[in-house]
Order: C-alpha cells, then sequence, then structure tokens
C-alpha cells in the first residue's frame, strides 16, 4: 500500500511453513489484527476528514466522497474497502504475471482482511462516518500511528498490504528508477488527486504528515523502541575510560586502530554501546579527566548480540 514496503515486496513471499505451528499462528495472528487495527485507524481518523495518504485505499477514500448520494443503495458512497479490493486483486494479478510470485497467500489475506474490517466497522458504528476526534491534526498523528503499527505487523509477517506499491514496482521493472523514489512519487501523486478532487489544500499538507508519521509507526513496530546508543570516542586516557564502561556499567565494547589524519599520530578508538542515562555518566566522566576527548554520539536502532537481543532468537521468531 504505502511508503517503505521496498524492505519488504522484493521478498518472495510463496514459503514453505509449517502448517498450525507456533510460527504459522504468530504470523496469520499479525496479519488478522494488523489488519483489524489498519482498518481502525482509516475508518474512525482519516477517511472522515477526506485524508487522502496514498495507496488504494487514498483512491478509495477520493471515490467514496465523491460518489455520496450517486447510487441508490449506497447512499453514503462506495465503501472504502470495497472499492480497495476492487483495485488490489487486479493489481496483485497484474503483480504476479508482470513480476512472478512474490504476492502469496499472506499478502491477498492481509489487503481482502483490511477491507472487510474497514466495511464492517463503518457499518456497525452508531454514528454513522463522524470522526471520532474534530481536531484534524490530533486525527493525523493517532491515524498515522494506527496506520503505521498495523502495517508493521503485516510486514512482520513477512506479507505486504498490497496496492500502489506494486505499481510503483511494476514501473520500476521498466525503467530502472529507485523503487522507493517510485513508491514516493505513486503516492504523491495519488495526494494530488486528493487535492484535485476536494479542492482543499490542507487535505494534501495533511496527507503528508500521515504519512510520515505512519512510515516512523512501521519503523517503530519493526525494529522496536531503543534507548541505546552507539559510541566512538577518541581519547587519551583511553584505560579509565575502558574500565568504566567495563567494570562501572558492566558493558562491553572494542578498541579500534586509528591514525590521526592531521598528526599521524596512532589513536586508540573506543567502540561501545551504553543506554541513554549511561550516556549522561560517560559523558560527565570523560569531560573530567579529559576535556579534549573526542565522542561521537549514534542513535542505534537495533542491536543484536551478546548483552542485548540474541541475533539467533531474532532469526528464528521471525
Amino acid at each position: 500500500m504505502l511508503f517503505l514496503q521496498q524492505n519488504f515486496t522484493a521478498m518472495a513471499f510463496l514459503q514453505k511453513e509449517k502448517i498450525f505451528s507456533l510460527k504459522w499462528f504468530k504470523e496469520y495472528s499479525f496479519i488478522i489484527v494488523g489488519a483489524f487495527i489498519l482498518a481502525v485507524g482509516f475508518v474512525y481518523f482519516i477517511s472522515p476528514h477526506k485524508i487522502v495518504p496514498g495507496g488504494v485505499y487514498g483512491i478509495a477514500i477520493v471515490v467514496h466522497h465523491l460518489s455520496k448520494g450517486v447510487f441508490s443503495f449506497w447512499p453514503e458512497g462506495i465503501p472504502i474497502g470495497l472499492f480497495g479490493l476492487v483495485l488490489n486483486i487486479p493489481l496483485t494479478i497484474a503483480g504476479i504475471k508482470i513480476l512472478g510470485p512474490r504476492f502469496g497467500i499472506k499478502t491477498v489475506l492481509g489487503f481482502v482482511l483490511t477491507s472487510v474490517f474497514m466495511d464492517l466497522i463503518t457499518y456497525l458504528r452508531v454514528d454513522g462516518e463522524a470522526p471520532l476526534v474534530q481536531d484534524v491534526l490530533l486525527s493525523c498523528v493517532f491515524g498515522g500511528v494506527l496506520i503505521g503499527f498495523g502495517l508493521g505487523l503485516i510486514f512482520k509477517s513477512r506479507a505486504t498490504s498490497g496496492g500502489s506499491d506494486i505499481i510503483a514496482m511494476i514501473i520500476a521493472k521498466y525503467t530502472g528508477m529507485q523503487l522507493g523514489q517510485l513508491m514516493i512519487y505513486v503516492d504523491s501523486v495519488i495526494v494530488l488527486i486528493g487535492l484535485a478532487a476536494f479542492k482543499d489544500w490542507q487535505i494534501p499538507l495533511y496527507s503528508w504528515l500521515v504519512i510520515y508519521i505512519t512510515g516512523k509507526a512501521i519503523d517503530l513496530t519493526l525494529e522496536g523502541a531503543n534507548y541505546n546508543k552507539a559510541l566512538l570516542i577518541i581519547s587519551e586516557k583511553h584505560e579509565e575510560i575502558k574500565q568504566k564502561i567495563l567494570v562501572d556499567f558492566e558493558r562491553g565494547g572494542t578498541y579500534l586502530n586509528g591514525t590521526g589524519m592531521y598528526t599521524g599520530e596512532d589513536k586508540k578508538v573506543i567502540y561501545t554501546v551504553v543506554s541513554r542515562r549511561e550516556v549522561t555518566i560517560l559523558e560527565q566522566f570523560i569531560s573530567k579527566i579529559d576535556p579534549d576527548a573526542f565522542i561521537t554520539i549514534m542513535d542505534a536502532r537495533e542491536i543484536l548480540g551478546e548483552g542485548f537481543h540474541s541475533l539467533k532468537t531474532k532469526v528464528e521468531t521471525q
């Protein structure tokens, strides 16, 4: 559907799995729960404000609002989930024919459940299509988080939500353009369709905000909240700093051999990973023993290995 799917759509989803195994139940549970959360984000926060966050459901939102009163059997407009499903089916078939069997049962189940949940929740709502929150900005934030969380769970099962990413992949095959850029272009075109349809400049601005928040929520869901920092420390007092890290923090580290570009002198560079709280303590300690030390602090998005999350465990549970 949206953004950041290039890391997942390149996978071959037709994988042999042991049916009814713990891993099987876990992955299909992710798809079901993710599709439901994704649908809630759209129904309660995004669609009521006519926000168009790219993807087939963005197109479906435009069609839904423009078709109000057109059909007697759909007085509120063509259902968003149904129209999204109608778009997803031919796109998936085209993707299989042009790109090969990359879209297995999980992807099909993902977009079918999302469409069903969207229309079912809308039908069961007692207040029709009224937004849960009247503030549009607040709706963008909560809607983007829910959509991103739902997509992240679907991605965890090694599936996609179908949609506009297939269009981008097909274009990429024939043009050689980067898939990530094409996905941004495709979703941006859909956002601009919303502008043309509703003639409101606020809609694309809110829509791009939702796309950004959704991307961040996907990253957080896939990688988890990490409060660790990676440090590179260059100091003449590296022995004292080493003892601080090993003894007081009970952390490990690695010595890297370096050479000063200006002086040509050999340098000892400490590479280590500590928590945010320990960063502050370490900074204060180093400032006292070597105020001229050079420290680089980086966000560590994911850390695998001894003392942190096991690489083996992660691979086995994927």
